[in-house]
């Protein structure tokens, strides 16, 4: 891993932001972010990248080939990589707690992946706009497969008021709240961009100006979260504390691979590195908290947004612009 990327990484405001609200808990400070005001900043960050995500596509043209084979090979990763890591859990976890552990892995983390852009943003890479599609798209079919292993891996004798319906199963996986605004947001940016183009210069205070101080913010929500995550994480035993370290690891080996042969650009490939190695520790644990009330929250919550998100705020990001640079080829000018 390139040291200088590391540095870089760690000391940018978003993750030093991060590091201040684990420090305040540790600490026993009494900082605290007022409840309503990190869900504020969670919606407002979805609505921003969706926005500038539907203007991208817009500019990179939604038919263009690398774009749909791009946004298939999302969907194909959401809908493998919970396969994978169910098999692996099944080592030692029972279907309900495989399941939903691994549909958290399969989905995504969508601060990760804006974190990822702030990264991009600081080393001046580009990315493209169609980056978010693959977001948008990638958070749902997890969700999706996790349920189905449930349905068809779980015990037959299920109690009938817990038995999971097609269309419940659909509901939760596609109608989920981050997933509805992400993409609700992506069609307005796309259609502003495409009849009326002078309204984008009245959103950019708000889209553009006021993003990068909203994600410090709900990054400092975020670090006190996750270290109050860190007891939890004694319960989950050192098999399912590896995981959630490696398995983003491998998820990311894989991506990258995938990104090569896609021949994406740097920027857009890290971005695809960082979807398939992410977590999901919104949309997944709320879907699983209603359909699959048999899986322990405190394995599914406690490793993805104590250890698999730090791990890659911090750390993986920079490790994964290494792998990017290192196997996918830089085209000549």
């Amino acid at each position: 891993m390139e040291l200088n990327l590391l540095l870089q990484n760690i000391f940018a405001p978003t993750v030093l932001f991060f590091f201040i609200g684990v420090i305040a808990v540790l600490c026993k400070s009494d900082l605290e972010i007022p409840a309503p005001l990190p869900k504020l900043f969670s919606l407002y960050l979805l609505l921003a990248i969706g926005f500038k995500g539907g203007i991208g596509i817009q500019k990179s043209g939604i038919f263009n080939n690398q774009v749909l084979l791009t946004l298939s090979a999302a969907i194909v990763m959401s809908l493998l990589i919970p396969l994978l890591g169910f098999i692996v859990l099944r080592l030692k976890f029972n279907v309900f707690n495989s399941a939903a552990i691994a549909a958290a892995y399969g989905s995504i983390s969508a601060v990760t992946f804006i974190s990822a852009e702030s990264f991009l943003t600081s080393q001046n890479i580009s990315s493209d706009g169609f980056m978010i599609g693959a977001l948008a798209l990638m958070e749902s079919p997890a969700i999706l497969v996790g349920l189905l292993l449930v349905k068809y891996a779980g015990p037959k004798n299920r109690p009938d008021s817990r038995k999971l319906y097609l269309r419940s199963i659909l509901h939760e996986s596609f109608l989920n709240g981050s997933v509805f605004l992400l993409l609700a947001s992506l069609i307005i940016g796309f259609l502003t961009a495409l009849t009326n183009p002078l309204a984008i210069e009245k959103m950019k205070p708000f889209t553009h100006s006021l993003f990068y101080g909203v994600e410090c913010f709900f990054l400092l929500d975020m670090g006190m979260v996750a270290a109050q995550r860190l007891p939890s994480l004694k319960k989950a035993g050192s098999f399912l504390i590896s995981f959630a370290i490696l398995m983003p690891i491998f998820n990311a080996l894989i991506g990258v691979l995938v990104a090569r042969s896609l021949a994406l650009d740097p920027g857009n490939a890290l971005l695809f590195v960082v979807l398939c190695a992410s977590a999901s520790y919104l949309a997944v644990p709320a879907a699983m908290r209603m359909t699959v009330p048999e899986a322990r929250s405190s394995y599914y919550i406690s490793t993805t947004l104590g250890l698999t998100f730090p791990f890659n705020i911090i750390l993986g990001i920079p490790i994964y612009m290494s792998l990017v640079n290192k196997i996918i080829p830089t085209s000549p000018l």
